[in-house]
Order: structure tokens, then C-alpha cells, then sequence
């Protein structure tokens, strides 16, 4: 880091000895995943920087911009709407989920059996070390799995302010209206925080800065596309992380200069691996920062991962929002649209995400899927039996793994990932 950030932490109330432990982990496992590799884009130095500040800087300018009057809101869902909380004047950060760290202390309030994604937000913020948790006004969760929608009710007494949004279960007409009701409450929950009014102009804007954000993502989908791929599955994955917590004019600009620089690559055909490299699509959960642990095996095994079918990933950036509308409520009935398109495993029936899997599969001449699902997360373990025998039965390669945030699992892993890398080279 740059400078030296303890004493804001200290005044945040982080444990500052688990926290530099945290902070220790976390460069060290970054230095032996990602700078290692090979013939990396000078691009990616951007969000090197980015990831050597994660608890710094980027936390200084958050609270920097409290001090002028902004307020910070943290989330831990693609269904929390970026554009409403830019229209009052917001900053939007997610939140702490991806590390097995304060599980001792998580599990004196929740099940064993709950899945890591939960029990990382009870970690962090019960061993503090999470500075964006303590640096947020509000949180906003939201009712998807049965497991946060009753954890949310354990997490509220830990922090100043949880907004809980409910999530229809199913694409009906009265599945949007709940949606569009709770965005409505959302709306006037921002306007009261920020003591400021959203009106139909200020909407248009930050759907327009939000969608700038999604563009650049998908230029870089498209060039992951191309054969030899120009930037590596891991680098591809935590510019997806950044996504969520970096400010999104600067994210949009540093993307769209690696976009210039990755074009040159697809002319001069320079890849990052070779052009036989196996090609691989990651479906299933979300991987938060520092999640690493498959995207790692599946690169060390000489494949590349050329999309996410994730939330971290194209299920989080796919659509862009429409501006058009003359009034307030018409910019709410296109962000209720394209939010209630994203197709969670919560929603039942979900054939769509099957058939995005498909057409992903199709674009980026993917070899075969590999679906991650973490343990006791029953909406994507359920429906990877489905996607598997779909999939399989129409000739894509499916490997089905289940894990943790642990690394006890990863040479039985790396070992299944070996070999289904055989199979679909045979």
C-alpha cells in the first residue's frame, strides 16, 4: 500500500491484528496467482494497483466522500440496484463474502451447514475486518435463498442500518409488481438517507453511468471470444470483482484501455495461452474476492476459462438498462425490467439461465462447463443436476464440482479438473 491506512482502520473499529493478518493472506495468495502469470496485458496493472488498495485507498475515498456528504451503500446481490443509489447521490460497494475467515465466530450464530457466501459476511463483520461493512450508511440485503433471507434477520443487530429488499420467486406479472414495489421502497429509502430527491433526470443519469460500466464488460466478454484469448480466465474474473466496488467511471475507463490494448492482441494474435488451450465456462455461484481457488486449478491445468456464467460474471452484467421514458416512473419500469431479467436459481421455472449457459457455451466455442456450486447452497445445487444431463445429453462436457471457501479440497479437485480436461481433449 501506499501510505500507511492503521489509523483509519483503527477509527473504523477493525481488529487491527486480524485484519493485517487477513491483509497478509491476501497478498500473498494474489502474488502467487496472478503475478505469476505470463504475457499478462499491461492493462491489468491498473487493477494490480486496485487489488494492493482494496482496504486502503479505495476505502479512504469512501470515507472522504462521507465527509462531503455522500452516502455509501453496501450490497451483497446483483439485484440491489446501482442506478438508484447513483441517482441520490450514492456510492455503491459490495461487501465482504468471499474468504473463509471469522467462521469460528459466524458459526456461534449460524448452522454449520451454511453455505460460505453467508458465513463470510458474518466473519467479517464479527472478527472486524471488513472496512467497507464499517464504512457503509446502509446495507441492503435482500430475501433470494431461504438461508439469507433468516440470516438477514440474525445480521441486522451488527450493523447501523440494514434495508431488506423481498425478491419474487417466480417470472409472473405479480412476481414483477413485488419487484417493482420493492424498488419503490428502495427509491424512497435513498431519497430519505441522502436527504435528497431522485428526480427523472438524475435516474437517466446514473442509468447511463451504470450502463457505460456494463458496455466496457461486454467488449471484454466479446474479445474473450476470440481464439487464442488475449487475457487469462483469472484476470478476466477479478476485473468482474472490481466491478462491484471500484468508482464505475474510472472502472469503465480503465476497461475500455485494456479493451484498446486486448484489440491489438486479437490482430497480432499474441494469446495468453495457446490456441489448442481447452476452453472452459465457469457456471454457477458467485466468486467474490478472494475466491480464486477453481479459476486457479482450472489455469494451472493448461485451460482457460473464457467466460462466467455467475453473478461475478455475465449474469451480472448482461443487460443494459433503457433511458428512454418521459417521467420518473417509466426510468423505474425499465430498471424493474432489466433487473427482473437476471435469472437467479431462486426463480422457479428457470429455464433461461439453461439457455444462456447454451449460447455462451456457443460464443465463446467453449470445450465444456464447469458448474460451481458452494456447499448447503441448495437453488445451484439443485439445479445442476438439471444443467448437467441437459447439457450432456446434447454433447457439452459437464464437470460438477461443490466446495467451499477451504482449501482442504483442492488436490481432490485439481485431480477431477485434471482429468475432465482429458476427456474433452481426447
Amino acid at each position: 500500500m501506499s501510505e500507511d491506512y492503521h489509523q483509519m482502520w483503527s477509527d473504523l473499529g477493525l481488529n487491527l491484528e486480524a485484519h493485517d493478518a487477513l491483509l497478509e493472506g491476501l497478498a500473498q495468495a494474489y502474488r502467487e496467482i496472478f503475478l505469476t502469470q505470463e504475457h499478462r496485458p499491461k492493462g491489468m496493472q491498473y487493477f494490480d494497483f486496485v487489488m494492493s488498495e482494496i482496504h486502503g485507498l479505495r476505502v479512504k475515498e469512501l470515507l472522504d466522500a462521507r465527509e462531503n456528504g455522500r452516502k455509501v451503500v453496501g450490497s451483497f446481490c446483483v439485484f440491489v440496484p446501482e442506478e438508484i443509489i447513483l441517482a441520490a447521490d450514492g456510492i455503491s460497494v459490495g461487501l465482504c463474502t468471499g474468504a473463509e475467515f471469522g467462521f469460528a465466530e459466524a458459526e456461534q450464530l449460524l448452522p454449520r451447514n451454511t453455505c460460505s457466501l453467508i458465513k463470510s459476511a458474518f466473519g467479517f463483520k464479527l472478527s472486524g475486518v471488513c472496512p467497507y461493512l464499517e464504512a457503509c450508511d446502509m446495507v441492503v440485503g435482500e430475501n433470494t435463498c431461504d438461508g439469507k433471507k433468516k440470516a438477514y434477520e440474525m445480521f441486522a443487530p451488527l450493523v447501523r442500518n440494514l434495508f431488506v429488499m423481498d425478491m419474487p420467486q417466480m417470472k409472473t406479472e405479480s412476481g414483477r409488481a413485488l419487484l417493482k414495489t420493492e424498488y419503490e421502497r428502495f427509491l424512497d429509502a435513498m431519497e430519505k438517507l441522502s436527504g435528497k430527491t431522485i428526480t427523472s433526470e438524475k435516474l437517466r443519469e446514473s442509468t447511463d453511468i451504470v450502463n457505460k460500466k456494463r458496455r466496457a464488460m461486454h467488449r471484454l466478454s466479446k474479445l474473450r471470444a476470440v481464439n487464442p484469448t488475449s487475457i487469462s480466465g483469472l484476470d478476466a474474473l477479478l476485473i468482474n470483482q472490481v466491478f462491484f466496488y471500484d468508482d464505475p467511471a474510472r472502472f469503465t475507463d480503465s476497461v475500455n484501455k485494456l479493451c484498446n490494448e486486448l484489440e491489438q492482441r486479437v490482430e497480432q494474435k499474441p494469446g495468453v495461452v495457446p490456441h489448442t488451450s481447452p476452453r472452459i465456462l465457469i457456471s454457477g455461484c458467485p466468486m467474490a474476492v478472494p475466491n480464486w481457488k477453481i479459476p486457479a486449478i482450472v489455469q494451472n491445468a493448461n485451460a482457460v476459462i473464457v467466460g462466467e456464467e455467475s453473478c461475478v460474471g455475465e449474469r451480472g452484467t448482461r443487460n443494459e438498462t433503457e433511458t428512454d421514458g418521459n417521467n420518473l416512473n417509466a426510468l423505474l419500469d425499465n430498471i424493474v425490467d432489466r433487473y427482473f431479467k437476471i435469472y437467479c436459481a431462486i426463480f422457479t421455472p428457470n429455464q433461461s439461465r439453461l439457455e444462456h449457459i447454451k449460447e455462451m457455451v456457443s460464443t465463446y466455442k467453449a470445450d465444456g462447463v464447469i458448474h460451481y456450486a458452494l456447499q448447503f447452497c441448495q437453488p445451484y445445487q439443485m439445479e445442476a443436476g438439471q444443467i448437467e444431463n441437459k447439457l450432456e445429453s446434447e454433447g457439452i462436457p459437464v464437470l460438477r464440482i461443490e466446495t467451499d471457501y477451504s482449501q482442504e479440497d483442492a488436490g481432490q479437485i485439481r485431480t477431477r479438473v485434471e482429468a475432465f480436461i482429458e476427456r474433452i481433449t481426447a
